[in-house]
């Protein structure tokens, strides 16, 4: 008798079972089969975009280019001077942005310098940002490095000292080294993780014995990168010795031209400058610019010309400039209003003035008080964008992002510009103006969410609804990748159908989507009449999504009669 054998893997085409027809060897064979569709896993939708002034720039961080940020730690190395509390001297409001963006719950951030001072201010008493002074014990000075002219274009440079001892004799020499003093120290010049030069048994005695140590400037005289002085005093070399650490020598910062300030905040796409080069940024889903309103403070730009940069930052989140970004809409811009406009019939003939309306911008009003750092503490105020949008992020977090971000304590506010009472907010809230209030017993609160939408088109008027929509586009757009090239027949509909249909049910549980159960939350159509023969040649797959989003309690209505229950018993 022949030997049989029995294949109990099976290959779908279609709707047909095949067998596999390169068996030669009789036995069982276990086989992996990709089937195709993944599960949709949704998108980030809490990472924040700031452009403005920073009091540095450093760390590898480039002037106009987006750098990115994890926590404030973090941008103090990139964004402020050494042991520094990253704030400026002119009272740039990026920094408050950011800090409050962190304080209430935001993570991740990409964050674009304009510049470390406001173009046309006089220049600081120090003419050489480049050089650096390092001091020995008791805060006295010791050496000062500087940055050859050549490597300034290569970026920062860092000068490591740490501990040595004097040289070695070589081996059969007579005699020996003598006692290590603590006087003799190492340097390198790094950049980066490249160690570019090191010196070893250095000291600061100027006439030392070249056999045991060399005096730290003639052993560094010929340097390729940097340029080093002595500038300690009378005393022991051991005294005069440099501190231990890390110390960055950074090249000196350009600031913009007064003329060009309005453009090269605009930047370059195909540079990844300003803000054009932040939506180069995929990931990025929220965005401000709140040293605009800095720089108009400052007489650098003009009205007209801010609202040029927020036309900008809203087309683009249109994805309507020029056509250009061809992804779902995923962003939202959060705009400030101008310094100048502190009450309500204020803000609102200036958002009149602007006249541009959309669902991917929001407005909040009024300005807030915070803690300022260079002042002793006292109050400072400025644009509430930074905190509301660490708002977003920690409603996000806690809620999902189908809860408004509103009716939420901005943490780190002492103040307001303004206290909007209820009459006030009548006439701000329907034009999109979302108020920032303090209540008796209940702090300053967020009691506003909509979006900038034109009052009419009620289905975009919540900044929830629109970033759920968002979410749900992008996560979409994401999750069905694998569907691409795929045979588009009927297998590969039912496998969409149920793909999509698996996400849109996970977050329709979450309370995301209105319904009572899935079918009237949503719906998704994947068939042959969205498909017929003619698309299908055209190399498409059309699917239709429907959602039924929640919309928050904007207004809470309650209806009270008087009751008298004997009567109703009768």
């Amino acid at each position: 008798m022949g030997d049989w054998f029995f294949d109990i893997e099976l290959l779908r085409i279609g709707d047909i079972f095949m067998p596999r027809l390169d068996y030669f060897a009789p036995g069982v064979y276990i086989e992996e089969i990709d089937r195709g569709s993944r599960p949709i896993e949704g998108v980030s939708t809490a990472i924040a975009g700031f452009v403005g002034f920073t009091e540095d720039v450093r760390g590898g961080a480039e002037l106009f280019k987006p750098m990115l940020v994890t926590n404030w730690t973090q941008y103090l190395n990139y964004f402020s001077r050494p042991n520094s509390d990253g704030f400026t001297d002119f009272n740039a409001y990026l920094p408050f942005a950011v800090y409050g963006y962190f304080m209430n719950g935001g993570g991740r951030c990409w964050i674009t310098s304009i510049g470390t001072s406001l173009p046309g201010a006089p220049k600081p008493p120090d003419p050489q940002p480049t050089s650096l002074r390092i001091t020995g014990r008791g805060n006295r000075p010791s050496l000062r490095f500087g940055m050859r002219p050549e490597q300034i274009a290569a970026g920062t440079i860092a000068v490591l000292i740490s501990d040595s001892g004097p040289r070695a004799l070589p081996e059969g020499t007579e005699g020996s080294a003598p006692p290590n003093t603590g006087e003799y120290f190492k340097v390198q010049i790094r950049r980066g993780d490249e160690t570019l030069e090191e010196y070893d048994n250095l000291t600061m005695n100027r006439e030392p014995n070249g056999q045991f140590a060399t005096y730290a400037v003639a052993a560094l005289r010929n340097s390729m990168f940097v340029t080093i002085e002595d500038i300690s005093q009378s005393g022991q070399p051991l005294a005069r010795r440099p501190g231990n650490g890390q110390y960055e020598l950074a090249a000196p910062i350009v600031t913009t031209a007064v003329d060009t300030f309005s453009s090269d905040i605009e930047g370059v796409r195909d540079d990844r400058t300003g803000v054009r080069g932040l939506f180069e940024i995929d990931e990025v889903t929220m965005v401000a610019c709140p040293d605009l309103m800095r720089a108009y403070q400052s007489g650098l730009m003009n009205l007209d010309q801010v609202h040029g940069i927020m036309e900008l930052m809203i087309s683009m989140c249109e994805g309507s400039n020029s056509g250009d970004i061809p992804n779902p809409p995923n962003r939202m811009v959060v705009l400030d209003s101008p310094p100048d406009c502190p009450k309500p019939q204020q803000v609102v003939d200036w958002l009149n003035r602007f006249n541009r309306r959309s669902m991917f911008g929001a407005l909040y009003y009024p300005w807030i008080k915070v803690a300022n750092p260079r002042d002793r503490g006292n109050p400072i105020s400025v644009p509430p964008c930074g905190h509301v949008m660490g708002v977003w992020g920690r409603t996000d977090e806690t809620r999902g992002v189908y809860k408004a971000p509103a009716n939420e304590v901005p943490r780190g506010v002492i103040g307001l510009d303004y206290d909007t009472n209820f009459r006030e907010q009548e006439l701000l809230n329907p034009i999109g103006i979302n108020c920032i209030r303090r209540f008796p017993n209940r702090g300053i609160r967020i009691w506003g969410a909509r979006t900038l939408v034109e009052p009419d088109k009620t289905e975009w008027r919540y900044i929830s609804v629109r970033r759920l929509i968002s979410y749900i586009e992008k996560s979409l757009e994401l999750g069905t990748q694998w569907v691409v090239f795929e045979p588009n027949d009927e297998d590969l509909w039912a496998r969409v159908r149920r793909t999509v249909s698996n996400f849109l049910e996970r977050i329709w549980r979450e309370g995301a989507l209105f319904g009572a159960s899935p079918e009237q939350a949503f719906y998704v159509k994947c068939d042959e009449e969205l498909n017929p023969p003619d698309t299908r040649i055209l190399g498409r797959l059309y699917i239709e999504v429907g959602v039924c989003p929640v919309r928050p309690a904007e207004f809470v209505i309650l209806r009270i009669s008087q009751w008298n229950g004997i009567e109703d018993e009768e």
